[in-house]
């Protein structure tokens, strides 16, 4: 059987964020607005991870400009929403009918991480509903999950899990662990198995090494493979009241990129279809400028095959 190069997606977790935009060293001095933002990004690279997704849930109005936008063929990636992750959620930034659902005792919290059914299930149905923009343009790539340092392998966790494809029908749903529990020796296997069975991808991701922190490694669990590069950052990884640009303050050598290429490379013997690769480093120009690295790699290296 020939062996099949997947379609390669290259893009960082922002557009938007601020430290680039203040750096000066990637937008034009033209580009102002939102839109001039976007458009000369997507005439760099073929996809985005929209985070904004997480901290409120988007507006399908927004999903509908960012498709107008972006040429034919580019991608976006989105963060799930915090409350669908089981992380807290700022009320003052959630739509009004959800606050009003909220019982009268949290509306005046700060935050709150325990949602009602029907808050829950509220929300997954406004945020999948928000992306029928992307939906029918063809631009909708994973719905990323990044479930929190408490979420470990329990039978209530694994229900939750296996519940996704039906509060997000039709969706390719990425998950994102952050306790190593699931991928350790003796649950690798199991885990990997319960999201090719669930028809769920694992995010692979490149991180700093760590007892606590998830292993750096590649896997596919179905014919497309998400991974996430947060750089290598392990002190600012577990300090706490910092932006999330300061923890993944790292620029990747093109060694390093170079030998996550290699990684990447394994993939033409296990019938991946598309590998998206997602810089995570953004801080300042960081995550631009190893991305346009990455795509130049793999793209030679494509050349160099054919």
């Amino acid at each position: 059987m020939p062996r099949s190069t997947p379609e390669y997606l290259v893009g960082t977790a922002s557009w938007t964020d601020a430290t680039l935009i203040k750096s000066n060293t990637f937008y034009p001095p033209s580009a102002k607005t939102a839109e001039d933002r976007l458009k000369f990004y997507a005439q760099q690279f073929n996809t985005v991870e929209v985070d904004s997704t997480y901290y409120a849930l988007p507006a399908e109005r927004n999903a509908k400009l960012w498709s107008e936008r972006t040429p034919d063929n580019f991608v976006f990636h989105i963060k799930a929403f915090a409350l669908m992750t089981q992380h807290p959620a700022d009320i003052s930034r959630l739509p009004k009918n959800l606050r009003e659902m909220l019982p009268a005792s949290q509306r005046d919290q700060r935050r709150f991480n325990r949602p009602s059914p029907e808050v829950l299930d509220t929300a997954f149905q406004m945020f999948w509903s928000a992306m029928d923009p992307l939906k029918q343009s063809g631009k909708l790539g994973m719905i990323s999950f990044t479930f929190p340092p408490y979420f470990i392998p329990k039978s209530a966790n694994f229900e939750y899990m296996a519940h996704l494809p039906e509060r997000l029908p039709g969706a390719s749903i990425a998950i994102e662990f952050r306790h190593p529990s699931w991928v350790e020796e003796t649950q690798r296997a199991a885990t990997m198995k319960f999201l090719r069975d669930h028809g769920l991808y694992y995010t692979s991701i490149d991180a700093p090494k760590d007892d606590a922190i998830v292993p750096s490694f590649i896997e596919a669990t179905g014919d497309q493979v998400y991974l996430r590069l947060h750089g290598h950052n392990r002190e600012n990884w577990f300090k706490h009241n910092i932006s999330p640009a300061e923890r993944y303050k790292y620029l990747y050598s093109e060694r390093e990129l170079a030998t996550v290429a290699n990684d990447l490379q394994r993939l033409d013997d296990l019938g991946v279809k598309r590998a998206s690769v997602i810089f995570n480093n953004c801080y300042q120009n960081f995550g631009v400028m190893n991305a346009i690295t990455m795509a130049t790699i793999l793209r030679d290296r494509e050349k160099r095959k054919s």
